[in-house]
């Protein structure tokens, strides 16, 4: 019964990181990964199957923003980067 409330405490913690804002969102999947995937795996978790459904299309729509966070990012930095050259 413990495995199976981590497993609804992870869904619930993902559904409420799915609605922050980018930079929040990117932090606190960092957070949730350390929390949950670093000492287990993916198939640790006890949830029926609609739940796990759920998990994975969040688990996989989160994967891809922080993809496109990371690329957002990188062009910011690159921008950062021309800014200073032309400074010095």
């Amino acid at each position: 019964m413990e495995r199976r409330n981590w497993s609804i405490k992870a869904l619930k913690s993902l559904q409420y990181i799915d609605s922050l804002d980018a930079e929040l969102r990117a932090s606190s999947l960092q957070k949730w990964v350390e929390d949950y995937l670093v000492d287990n795996h993916i198939e640790d978790f006890n949830l029926e199957l609609k739940d796990l459904e759920n998990l994975s299309e969040l688990f996989y729509k989160n994967i891809s923003f922080l993809k496109q966070h990371r690329e957002e990012m990188k062009t910011q930095i690159d921008e950062h980067k021309k800014i200073r050259e032309f400074l010095v």
